[in-house]
């Protein structure tokens, strides 16, 4: 029997691939549980410095969840599976790693949620974005009533969550709910490319504004202002930090040591 999710490394960059082509890559119990596992895992690794989540083949990165689990469910059993999808977006979303989703056709559902979850979105000329919930009598339960509006507006974010229509590439990009719309050939390259030139800059300095970003965008701008100073101290007090400053003033690459 095939993993649900695959693993790859590429140089210091962790591909984890939904693997259920036959179902769109569609979310269960048994995928968020070996997702729950491999981000654990690629996070942990001192060797892994960044993250690309994707779906296998081209028609789907995640068509949403499995619709087969969700008969019969109780409302305590339906609040407790949004609170496990939940978690682990969280995870994802709050991880010091940077994490990027290649979307690679339909993101419907938990898996326009799980895109939303990663730190940037690379996506294909095919993809299609789209929270359908409402046609099924359900809201979004794994983020996608909070991340929606965050990242495209509230106006917007209510078109898509209350209508359950979706919206193409070019679409999402200009909302700015994705970074890139690229060739479905080119994906997986320039997903890999971004990565990389996230990967030659310091790791401390990446990790402090994940943190500085993900913190701040929950309080008052005063108080995001107060923890970005207290985070620009740390990062002076860092190996990244002298490395950076030398090698800027000595007319040469950086070498950083990651701490």
């Amino acid at each position: 029997m095939a993993d649900v999710v695959l693993v790859e490394d590429r140089g210091r960059v962790r591909w984890l691939t939904i693997n259920r082509p036959e179902k769109l890559n569609a979310l269960n119990r048994e995928v968020l549980a070996a997702l729950e596992r491999a981000f654990a895992e690629a996070v942990a690794e001192p060797s892994v410095g960044a993250v690309v989540i994707t779906g296998s083949g081209e028609k789907a990165f995640v068509a949403g969840a499995d619709i087969a689990e969700f008969q019969g469910l109780s409302p305590a059993q339906a609040q407790a599976l949004a609170r496990r999808g939940q978690a682990l977006f969280s995870t994802i979303e709050e991880a010091p790693k940077p994490v990027i989703a290649a979307v690679n056709g339909f993101a419907l559902g938990g898996g326009m949620e799980l895109a939303m979850a990663c730190h940037l979105r690379v996506a294909a000329e095919n993809a299609k974005f789209g929270q359908p919930e409402v046609k099924l009598g359900l809201i979004p339960g794994y983020g996608g009533t909070q991340r929606l509006p965050r990242l495209v507006g509230k106006g917007r974010a209510l078109e898509l969550l209350l209508t359950g229509a979706m919206i193409d590439a070019a679409t999402a990009l200009s909302w700015g709910l994705v970074n890139r719309v690229v060739p479905q050939a080119e994906l997986s390259a320039i997903a890999q490319k971004l990565a990389e030139d996230i990967l030659a800059v310091a790791p401390t300095a990446v990790s402090r504004c994940l943190e500085a970003v993900n913190v701040g965008l929950e309080g008052p701008l005063a108080e995001g202002l107060q923890m970005e100073a207290a985070l620009f101290g740390l990062c002076a007090g860092t190996e990244d930090f002298k490395e950076g400053v030398s090698a800027f003033l000595e007319k040469r690459p950086a070498r950083f040591p990651g701490y």
